[in-house]
């Protein structure tokens, strides 16, 4: 089984997101010892920015496009085939601003490409091509948007997340929030953290009940 494992905080050793996402794998592979991760770490490795070239090849035919063309779809390329080749997702991030950080917001315009994540049928639909890959998004938010508080209308991270995730295949996300970090006591972002901890336990716990039993008969 092979996770793809995406970290998009800029921060590196104070990074909740990060620590929080290796705790899950870490999780993860102690259930299942065969796991496989793709990490990929976009503050490292960056997304590329959508240029004009990069637009116009997206719209012409694969056998019509320019050198430049290719060469400025090429490392979008990639990231489709990484997303792809994946059996599972785990995606993690800090809130910026009530939704996704820059550097995410640049590696899902990279990987939302027709042909590729998603296809456009005779009868004009559209279908997603990652259907049936468990997918796990890890958010850490300064402030505590959980319904019923002051600040729960101001999330735009979860709908947008769903929206561009659900329209390439990805129609059951989990969600761990972590919240309130931040902007919190000392003993709020303790608890939003053993919170958060106890969600990803559970949900690497269930993952591997469901997953164990494939990789047992593909082995």
């Amino acid at each position: 089984m092979k996770l793809l494992h995406v970290d998009a905080s800029p921060r590196s050793a104070t990074s909740s997101s990060r620590a929080l996402s290796r705790f899950f794998v870490d999780q993860l592979r102690r259930r299942l010892p065969a796991l496989s991760v793709d990490y990929l770490d976009l503050a490292v490795e960056p997304a590329p920015v959508i240029t004009e070239t990069f637009t116009t090849a997206t719209y012409t035919p694969a056998d019509e496009r320019t050198d430049a063309m290719q060469g400025a779809l090429a490392p979008s390329d990639a990231l489709c085939r990484r997303l792809l080749d994946a059996d599972a997702l785990l995606f993690a991030m800090p809130m910026h601003n009530w939704t996704m950080p820059a550097a995410f917001k640049a590696y899902v315009d990279a990987i939302v490409r027709g042909g590729i994540t998603y296809v456009a049928t005779e009868e004009g639909r559209y279908v997603g091509q990652l259907g049936g890959r468990r997918t796990l998004f890890l958010t850490t938010r300064g402030v505590d948007l959980r319904a019923g508080t002051p600040f729960a209308a101001m999330d735009m991270l979860t709908p947008s997340l769903r929206a561009a995730f659900g329209f390439i295949g990805v129609d059951a996300p989990e969600f761990v929030d972590a919240q309130p970090l931040q902007f919190a006591h000392e003993i709020e972002r303790a608890d939003a953290l053993r919170r958060a901890k106890r969600e990803l336990a559970e949900t690497a716990r269930n993952w591997a009940d469901e997953l164990r039993p494939a990789l047992s008969r593909a082995g």
